[in-house]
């Protein structure tokens, strides 16, 4: 159960005085730009799709999991296509803040699923475990400064506005039930001016931009190389019984990129 795995993993580190702390990385976009394909090509090159959750020393968490719960009137405007997913506060950052800081703490954290046909959330929850790097996806995760702060690496997605509008046309009615009418009224009256108000300002933060998305296979690679200097790294510290919480005198490359926020 996933209780008993995070009272496992908190003995363990109690025991041995280890804190498990990730390497966040921010992952940001407009919509449909090729952001959860960016990660998980990541993932894919780094071999970790293929290893058990449990054991994965690089996680993906989403945004789109952190929408808030919806009065019933906001839910009746939803369902119209009435209503301003894009918007800064359609999110529950509270609860966002709350995540990363657990993930900090290297605890095994609850995820919320959103059904994105009712607009509401599941009762299940997806358990993510700690991991050593975790890279974190959303169209907003810039807008807050608050959580802005907390990515050592942030990374934007930058894809042509065409592009972005058939993919979300396509994705919208085939995967959310969606009409085509409704896809392009709530496009041109919510989502392209909220791109453009909330979005697409954050870019200035970004560390490293990707255009292209997952198809820039360059900028994925050094991505993807940057990543492993930095598994290598924390693995090298585990081994000499340095991850006790603090970090340690930046003396190399790896050490650099293994720092941790305080």
């Amino acid at each position: 159960m996933a209780g008993d795995s995070e009272t496992q993993l908190g003995d363990r580190g109690e025991n041995n005085n280890i804190i498990r702390q990730p390497f966040l990385i921010g992952v940001s976009g407009g919509t449909a730009s090729g952001k959860s394909s960016v990660c998980e090509k990541i993932m894919e090159l780094l071999g970790q799709n293929k290893i058990d959750h449990h054991q994965r020393q690089v996680a993906i968490l989403s945004q789109d999991s952190f929408y808030r719960e919806l009065t019933p009137e906001q839910k009746a405007k939803a369902l119209k296509g009435q209503f301003n997913f894009d918007h800064p506060d359609a999110f529950d950052n509270e609860l966002v803040m709350k995540t990363l800081r657990q993930i900090i703490q290297g605890k095994t954290v609850q995820i919320p699923v959103y059904d994105f046909v009712t607009h509401s959330r599941k009762e299940e929850f997806v358990t993510v475990y700690p991991a050593d790097v975790v890279l974190f996806e959303g169209i907003l995760m810039f807008y807050s400064q608050e959580i802005r702060d907390l990515f050592q690496m942030k990374l934007f997605v930058d894809t042509d506005a065409d592009t972005r509008l058939s993919r979300r046309v396509l994705r919208d009615i085939s995967e959310r039930g969606r009409d085509l009418e409704q896809v392009l009224s709530q496009y041109i009256t919510f989502v392209k001016p909220a791109f453009e108000e909330f979005c697409l300002p954050t870019k200035k933060y970004a560390d490293v931009i990707i255009p292209r998305g997952a198809d820039n296979m360059v900028a994925i690679n050094l991505i993807v190389q940057h990543i492993q200097d930095i598994l290598t790294g924390g693995l090298s510290k585990r081994h000499n019984g340095c991850m006790n919480g603090h970090s340690t005198p930046r003396q190399r490359r790896t050490s650099e990129s293994s720092s941790r926020p305080h």
